[in-house]
C-alpha cells in the first residue's frame, strides 16, 4: 500500500495506522479493562500498576478523541466521570486479544521454532 494521509498524519503502511490508535504500553490495557464494565477514573488508575496521572489523562483522551471510548461526565459534586469503551473500540479487542495470546505464548516459549 502507497503512503496516505490521515487526519493529517502520513503513515506508510496501515500497520503504522493501527499502532498509533491502539500501540503503545498504555492503550490496550486500558481497552481491556473497559471491554467488560464502566470504570471511573481513579479505579482505572488503581488497577493499572505504574501508569502515571499524566499519561493515563493523555491515553485516555487519544482514545476518546479516535472514538474508540467515551467519556460521561455527571454534573454532581465532587465531579463524576465514568469511561466505556465503544462500539468502535470492541472491534480492536480480538485484535488486543490476538496480541495478548501471542504474548503469553512467547513468554512461555510456546511458539514454533
Amino acid at each position: 500500500m502507497p503512503v496516505f494521509e490521515f487526519r493529517d498524519k502520513t503513515y506508510n503502511n496501515p500497520v503504522e495506522l493501527a499502532l498509533d490508535v491502539i500501540g503503545g504500553k498504555w492503550k490496550m490495557p486500558i481497552l481491556w479493562r473497559l471491554k467488560d464494565k464502566v470504570w471511573r477514573y481513579g479505579e482505572l488508575k488503581k488497577n493499572i500498576p505504574g501508569i502515571t496521572h499524566k499519561m493515563l489523562a493523555q491515553q485516555l483522551r487519544e482514545l476518546e478523541a479516535d472514538g474508540l471510548v467515551d467519556r460521561k461526565v455527571y454534573n454532581v459534586i465532587p465531579p463524576k466521570v465514568e469511561y466505556s469503551i465503544t462500539q468502535k473500540g470492541m472491534t480492536a479487542i480480538p485484535v488486543v486479544t490476538a496480541i495478548r495470546e501471542w504474548g503469553i505464548a512467547f513468554k512461555e516459549d510456546k511458539l514454533i521454532s
